[in-house]
C-alpha cells in the first residue's frame, strides 16, 4: 500500500492538467471585449447571439492576432482566442467549408487524441475543435477553441458554412481583425464602403430584399449601418450628445395603438437590462436623415435587432465620441 502510494505521488504532476492543455473558461466575457479582442487572455471568449439571433453565419480566424471572430447576419456575434498550427505544422490560410462535423471527434493521426466539437476544414486533417490554449500557435494544423465557446460554435454553424483564415502567425498585429462587420462577407466581398464627404446616407434594400434584421449604431463613428440577411442594404450619419457609452442590444417586437415596442435584450456584462422596455425619449435625441429614417422604419419588422456600440464601423476611427440612437430629425 505504501509503495502504490508513492507511486501515485510520483505519477501525479503528469496525471494532472498542463497549462498548454487547457481549454479556456466556461463563460463569456463582458461583450465590450468584443471591440478589444486584444484584452482577451488565451482561453477567454465572448458569446452574444442576441445581436443577431438569425441570418448566415461565417467564422474569420486571423493568424496574426490568434483571434477568432464569429459572424451572423453581418455582425460579430462572438470573439475568441485560439491556438493555430505550430512551426511546421502551419495552418493553412483561404476560404474554406465545413465539411464534416462531430462532437466526439477522435484524430486518426496523432494517437486517438480527442478533438471536440470539431468542425472540419480540410480533409486532410484541419479542423475546429476545443484544444489546448496556451497563447500562443502549439496545434498540428487546426484551429484550437476554448471548451465551451467551441460548444456553442458547433450548435451554430451548418455543413457548408464558410470559414475564412487569413494572416500569418507571429506576425505583426496591427489592430484587432474583431470588428462589428463581417469583413469578408456572406459571399465573401461585402462592401462595407464608407459614405462620401457629401453623402448623408445610402439605402439600397434591393441588395438583399428579404431576410433578418440588423441595425447597428456607433457611437464611435456616428454611423448607422443595416444589414439584412448578412449584406449591407443602408448607412448614415447620426449623432447625440454624449452621455452613455455602454453596449446596449434592443429587439422590436411589434407595435400597438400605444406605438412600437422595443425591449433591452440580456449580453454579456448588461444581463440585468433584460426584458426592460426602452426609454423612448432617447430616441428623441438622435439627429439622422429624415429620409434614411423613413426608409429604416419601413424595414423594420418583429425581430430587427438594433446593436448600440462604442465599436467602430469605419476602416480607421475617427476618435469621435457620439451616443447613438435611432430617431428622427431634419435633414
Amino acid at each position: 500500500m505504501r509503495l502504490d502510494a508513492r507511486l501515485l505521488l510520483s505519477l501525479a504532476p503528469l496525471l494532472m492538467p498542463s497549462p498548454a492543455l487547457a481549454q479556456g473558461s466556461k463563460v463569456s466575457s463582458a461583450v465590450e471585449l468584443a471591440r478589444q479582442a486584444d484584452k482577451l487572455k488565451p482561453g477567454d471568449w465572448v458569446w452574444a447571439p442576441e445581436i443577431a439571433p438569425k441570418g448566415p453565419v461565417m467564422v474569420y480566424v486571423d493568424l496574426a492576432a490568434q483571434i477568432a471572430t464569429v459572424y451572423r447576419n453581418g455582425v460579430r456575434i462572438g470573439v475568441s482566442t485560439v491556438s493555430s498550427g505550430k512551426p511546421g505544422h502551419e495552418t493553412p490560410t483561404g476560404v474554406f467549408s465545413i465539411l464534416q462535423k462531430d462532437p466526439h471527434h477522435r484524430s486518426s493521426t496523432y494517437n486517438n487524441a480527442p478533438m471536440p466539437y470539431q468542425e472540419r476544414l480540410t480533409w486532410d486533417g484541419v479542423a475546429l475543435h476545443a484544444g489546448g490554449l496556451p497563447g500562443y500557435p502549439e496545434s498540428h494544423g487546426c484551429v484550437h477553441l476554448p471548451m465551451e465557446f467551441s460548444r456553442l460554435l458547433f450548435g451554430t454553424t451548418t455543413l457548408g458554412g464558410t470559414v475564412v483564415i487569413a494572416g500569418k502567425a507571429g506576425a505583426a498585429v496591427h489592430g484587432t481583425s474583431a470588428g462589428v462587420l463581417d469583413p469578408a462577407g456572406r459571399g465573401g466581398g461585402a462592401d462595407h464602403a464608407p459614405l462620401a464627404p457629401t453623402e448623408p446616407y445610402r439605402w439600397t434594400p434591393g441588395l438583399s430584399p428579404t431576410g433578418p434584421m440588423t441595425i447597428i449604431l456607433s457611437r464611435s463613428d456616428g454611423r448607422a449601418v443595416v444589414l439584412r440577411n448578412g449584406i449591407e442594404i443602408g448607412r448614415a450619419r447620426i449623432e447625440l450628445p454624449d452621455r452613455d457609452f455602454e453596449t446596449h442590444v434592443l429587439a422590436y417586437a411589434g407595435g400597438d395603438a400605444a406605438g412600437p415596442k422595443w425591449t433591452y435584450l440580456p449580453v454579456p456584462g448588461h444581463v440585468g437590462d433584460a426584458g426592460k422596455p426602452l426609454d423612448i425619449s432617447i430616441l428623441a435625441q438622435a439627429r439622422l436623415p429624415a429620409k434614411f429614417h423613413e426608409a429604416v422604419l419601413g424595414a423594420i419588422v418583429p425581430g430587427t435587432t438594433v446593436l448600440v456600440t462604442m465599436a467602430p464601423v469605419l476602416p480607421t476611427s475617427t476618435g469621435r465620441n457620439l451616443t447613438v440612437l435611432a430617431s428622427r430629425d431634419g435633414e
